[in-house]
């Protein structure tokens, strides 16, 4: 499954991460260590630093065929600069799933990752029938809140230590949407606040 948008500041296209990528990947993620690091969970036990990127991808594959995951490469204009990964899919009486994603330095800032996030809750609410989606952040995570922001999440608070990062369990703020928060779709809410804002781009 590919999903793709367009436009006049580049193509970003969400597919999925596949073992041919390993080179690419290892190197964006060498690049980006300092970048990336301080919102890198860890295991509090010290567990699982060792797994090579072939079994990384085979694990989030079996996950996908399980329904609980979809993990995405992320593309800008052909070339691989980030990972988005959709998790926690639930089904039920909840209907709800999570995102999170990284991406490289060197184009941050340049609208690939609301666009990805975009594409991607479009696809969990229109295609998988979902109800709900969160993102998750540290406090401190001032690029990431300004995805969030850009896209009209709802803040829903603070979760007190959510996830171990760097050692410590670290408390996130919760935001999230629901599909009658966006009849229109996200990625078009998303194309008119942009549009609006940057009519000149």
């Amino acid at each position: 499954m590919t999903l793709r948008e367009d436009d006049a500041k580049g193509s970003v296209v969400l597919r999925p991460l596949r073992r041919r990528d390993s080179e690419v990947w290892l190197r964006l993620r060498t690049a980006n260590h300092s970048w990336l690091e301080p919102w890198e969970a860890t295991s509090p036990r010290g567990l699982g630093g060792s797994t090579t990127f072939g079994e990384y991808v085979r694990l989030l594959s079996q996950q996908a065929r399980a329904g609980t995951t979809l993990p995405f490469a992320v593309e800008l204009d052909g070339a691989l600069v980030g990972q988005l990964t959709v998790s926690s899919i639930t089904y039920g009486s909840l209907c709800s799933a999570a995102i999170g994603y990284w991406v490289s330095r060197d184009v941050a800032g340049r609208g690939v990752i609301p666009t990805a996030v975009a594409l991607a809750t479009d696809y969990c609410l229109q295609v998988l029938g979902l109800h709900r989606i969160e993102i998750n952040i540290r406090p401190e995570n001032h690029r990431s809140l300004r995805v969030v922001e850009k896209l009209g999440f709802r803040d829903e608070g603070t979760r007190a230590r959510y996830l171990h990062i760097q050692g410590k369990w670290r408390d996130h703020r919760t935001f999230a949407l629901t599909s009658e928060d966006v009849p229109g779709g996200l990625l078009a809410r998303w194309q008119k606040a942009r549009e609006a804002r940057w009519p000149t781009e």
